[in-house]
């Protein structure tokens, strides 16, 4: 693995004003800084930085960074890239000791086809890419290589599958899954149909219940049904005539 030294400028100006002019020479704002102690501003090339990235440990690259012919021992925190071209816009430094542990993101690569894709008709999900670790600053591994060949049809493979060594120590639960093999969506979603209409017809066949409406029933009272006539009511006798005197 190539070595990295970063020339690098102390500043005393910040803003944006300042920044604007940094950028107009060809260089970019950063911060330097590292466990007890003080934050320093500092100006570096954006194309160094972008080497850094470039290289096959990328973010996780320890390098040197040369502040006045003094060299610090560094590992990219975080950088920020323009949204529209993504050039380097800005880069924080932390300085690490090389005795103590840090805790870094180190990204999953998946190796082989599993056999669940090749026979079973299967698709990969690659759930988890980065695993979060602890090591010392010379043993953080370029990446994870992870090997599914053996995986079938609904099987899956999980942090505890994992054997990296003892100078790696995983952050993660041994639950988290890495990748398993499943169905394509639209078989998912051909099954559930299938399904469904094999689902016994009783359940749409039964009788919708019929709801009265109206007034309501008292306890004791036998409800009355309007499709039944009403009986016709009892005419009155005439009155009689009063006789004319």
């Amino acid at each position: 693995m190539p070595e990295f030294v970063v020339p690098a400028e102390s500043r005393a100006e910040t803003g944006k004003n300042e920044n604007r002019r940094l950028r107009s020479r060809g260089m970019i704002p950063g911060v330097l800084y590292g466990a007890g102690k003080k934050a320093t501003p500092v100006a570096v090339s954006p194309k160094e930085i972008g080497a850094i990235l470039r290289s096959a440990s990328g973010e996780n690259t320890l390098f040197d960074i040369d502040l006045g012919g003094s060299r610090r021992k560094v590992i990219l925190k975080e950088f920020q890239r323009e949204p529209v071209r993504g050039g380097i816009l800005h880069a924080d430094f932390y300085e690490v000791a090389l005795d103590k542990p840090i805790q870094v993101s180190v990204h999953v690569e998946l190796q082989g086809t599993p056999v669940g894709v090749k026979v079973e008709g299967g698709i990969v999900d690659f759930v988890t890419r980065e695993l979060e670790i602890e090591c010392l600053p010379t043993e953080i591994p370029e990446k994870f290589t992870v090997d599914i060949s053996h995986l079938e049809l609904g099987k899956h493979l999980r942090v505890s599958d994992l054997q990296l060594g003892d100078k790696v120590t995983l952050l993660a639960g041994p639950d988290v899954v890495i990748a398993h093999v499943v169905l394509p969506r639209a078989e998912v979603a051909a099954e559930a149909e299938v399904t469904a209409e094999a689902a016994p017809a009783e359940a749409t066949a039964a009788e919708p219940e019929v709801i009265r409406k109206g007034k309501p029933v008292a306890e004791g009272e036998a409800p009355v049904d309007k499709a039944e006539k009403k009986a016709p009511a009892e005419k009155k006798a005439p009155a009689e005539k009063k006789e004319k005197r």
